[in-house]
Parts: C-alpha cells; structure tokens; sequence
C-alpha cells in the first residue's frame, strides 16, 4: 500500500519534469513565429500600399507556403 501512495505522489512530479520543451524545440518554434510574424507584417504593409485584399492575400499564400498551416498563415481574423 505505501508504495502505491509513493507511484501516485511521484507520478505528477515525474511527469511534470519530463514535459518540457527541449532547448532546440523552443528556438525552432521561436523562428517560425517570427517568421510568421514578418509574413503577416508585409501583408499589412501590402495592404497599406492600396493594393486590393486579393492581391496581398495571394502574396501572404505564397510567402507562408510550408511555414503555418492554412490559408491565412496560422491566422485568421474577423473583416
């Protein structure tokens, strides 16, 4: 029975510990938000430029292709 109570108490802490991020894991994610990051900051530099909606959102398609998932760059707003 006691050590039932210790698997239990160790259970969360060991898990807990074993959850994280490795260094490397974290780096890469922080490079795609950036990246995802200046897609979006040049549609919007796209749009400031008048160009029509359907033109910057082609150029966003284009520039995000293998970087987020979907067609707004990982991103999706209300117009």
């Amino acid at each position: 029975m006691k050590s039932l109570l210790l698997i239990f108490f160790f259970a969360p802490v060991l898990a807990l510990a074993t959850s994280g991020d490795s260094d490397g894991d974290t780096k890469k994610d922080v490079q795609r938000h950036r990246a995802m990051a200046a897609v979006h900051e040049a549609a919007a530099k796209c749009l400031e430029s008048g160009k029509k909606h359907d033109v910057c959102q082609r150029e966003l398609q284009a520039a995000c292709k293998g970087l987020a998932i979907g067609k707004y760059c990982g991103m999706k707003h209300e117009h």
